[in-house]
């Protein structure tokens, strides 16, 4: 008996445009609409491009998740998608498109296009077509959404041990698990941009699997709760783009699960409080958090005698336990974190030596934050900031260059010297820097050379053509407004305002001086420095 039109779609069945596997959506509303004829169906689009909210003409149909996320359109105009086997077939097996082929060129001298054919492309298309040898599959945007026969499945590719299934239309969670039980080598499985249903159920123990990416499938803390059960060895869970914000079962974990999982990757999503971090800290096996672009505020060590908490319910005074014991790697770039006690703290972590805190307040000079010497001194194990490696020389230029700032700032109140800097001590020791006293008025008026300090000024200016190094003696109380009038004097910059910046080792890109009144001492320049000379456009 012919399917009735009615029946061609369910009610939250994922489907993608025919034609465009790429746009997908889930199906809200199957059925006549007011003033058209015929059945029509009500798709809220992921990408949020369709034309309302789910209401036509003042009559409501369904509820789109945004005001121009829906749409309606024909039975015809929508697929409900192709099985695992299929997308194989299409991937590996099908012809290159008119498409495809029309985009392998270069352009000539003369600028037309010059059809080129890969070297070899035979040889790699025909290993690839032959399943049973194939190691690794990508199949992203095909619009599967359905396994097909088990059987099947594990016969033509028995040996596949990692595979792409992004922005596909699979949303059933017994469909992982029957894919994991049928092909047993399969290591690694990405399923970003699949919207997974809310409930899982359904789901066996997955012993081989040691990767899972869960990259804006919707997910929350709930259902990854429920998952630690039936992932005993999972090394890896990648939960970009969920909007988390809450840990809600994190103190489950003192009874076990997740025990293998070395890397967890939370970056883009909504945490904003730390303590939600904090339920994470019995995972014993835990290397590696990325948490950037979250919205953290402020961040410390459990059980730190310095910050005023009480965390009873984690067992921090277990001798054979510290929080984030393993924990080597700390990603924490785009969040919210304004205060120096958060970077001290990230000292108190038992072994944590891979950083980064790039587009927070805290470490951004234009908002009042600290420079990248300053990091660096301040944190003591820290071998890799902001993506950059800490060299030896690095490390031993920035503590000094911090101490003298330090003392130049602070000198007069030592007290107040080690409450806001708690590492000054400690490297002022280390590398033997005296207390720099002011010379008594009776001995004689203090030599304006004491107080200058030698830094090399460089034009990259591209109106100013190639100009030599020059290297100046100022005092360290100029400001950078003085510096830049006389580096127009010095560059003959007649036409044009001169733009500052500070070149530092280590950094990939150098730190604008924007504020004027700023003096080169409290900047932390000193002899090793070097200032870029721009133009303002």
């Amino acid at each position: 008996m012919a399917e009735s039109p009615s029946e061609a779609f369910k009610l939250d069945q994922r489907v993608h445009s025919a034609g465009d596997s790429r746009r997908v959506g889930t199906v809200k509303y199957v059925g006549p609409v007011e003033g058209h004829g015929g059945i029509w169906v009500g798709v809220d689009w992921d990408n949020g491009e369709g034309k309302h909210d789910g209401s036509i003409n003042g009559v409501r149909y369904f509820r789109a998740k945004t005001e121009r996320s829906g749409s309606f359109v024909r039975i015809q105009s929508l697929s409900g998608g192709i099985s695992l086997l299929e997308g194989l077939y299409v991937r590996y097996r099908g012809e290159s498109t008119k498409e495809e082929e029309d985009d392998m060129y270069v352009l000539s001298t003369s600028n037309k296009r010059v059809f080129v054919e890969l070297v070899g492309m035979d040889k790699i298309q025909d290993k690839l077509s032959r399943f049973e040898e194939l190691k690794a599959a990508s199949l992203p945007y095909l619009g599967i959404s359905s396994l097909g026969e088990p059987c099947k499945i594990s016969a033509t590719i028995p040996n596949l041990k990692e595979l792409d299934l992004t922005g596909n239309l699979l949303s059933d969670w017994k469909d992982v698990g029957m894919l994991c039980e049928t092909l047993p080598t399969l290591t690694v499985l990405n399923l970003s941009h699949n919207l997974m249903r809310k409930i899982v159920t359904g789901m066996p123990k997955l012993y081989h699997l040691r990767v899972l990416v869960l990259n804006n499938t919707g997910i929350s803390w709930e259902q990854v709760d429920m998952l630690k059960e039936s992932l005993p060895s999972i090394e890896e869970l990648h939960l970009m783009g969920n909007n988390i914000s809450t840990i809600e079962s994190g103190s489950s974990f003192v009874d076990g699960g997740f025990d293998s999982l070395r890397l967890l990757n939370l970056e883009d999503n909504s945490i904003a409080d730390w303590e939600e971090i904090v339920k994470l800290s019995q995972l014993r096996s835990l290397e590696q958090i990325h948490l950037n672009k979250n919205k953290l505020k402020q961040i410390f060590y459990p059980g730190n005698d310095s910050i005023s908490r009480t965390l009873n319910e984690y067992d921090i005074h277990n001798e054979s336990f510290k929080p984030f014991q393993n924990l080597r790697c700390l990603l924490l770039g785009g969040n919210c974190i304004e205060d120096l006690e958060s970077l001290d703290s990230l000292n108190y972590f038992p072994k944590l030596v891979d950083i980064r805190l790039s587009e927070n307040p805290v470490t951004d000079p234009a908002k009042g934050g600290v420079p990248r010497f300053t990091l660096v001194a301040r944190l003591a194990r820290v071998e890799v900031l902001n993506g950059s490696e800490v060299s030896t020389r690095e490390r031993k230029e920035s503590e000094i260059r911090y101490v003298r700032l330090v003392m130049s700032r602070h000198s007069d109140n030592p007290e107040e010297m080690k409450r806001l800097h708690p590492r000054f001590m400690e490297l002022k020791d280390f590398h033997g820097i005296e207390d720099e006293r002011p010379s008594i008025a009776s001995a004689g008026p203090k030599k304006m050379s004491s107080g200058l300090i030698s830094i090399t000024l460089k034009c990259i200016a591209a109106s100013m053509g190639e100009k030599p190094l020059q290297t100046k003696k100022l005092p360290a109380t100029t400001t950078v407004g003085k510096l830049k009038l006389l580096c127009e004097s010095i560059f003959n910059m007649k036409s044009t305002r001169p733009k500052l910046y500070l070149q530092e080792e280590g950094s990939p890109l150098p730190m604008l001086l924007d504020d004027d009144m700023s003096s080169l001492v409290d900047l932390g320049i000193d002899s090793s420095s070097i200032i870029l000379i721009d133009e303002e456009s």
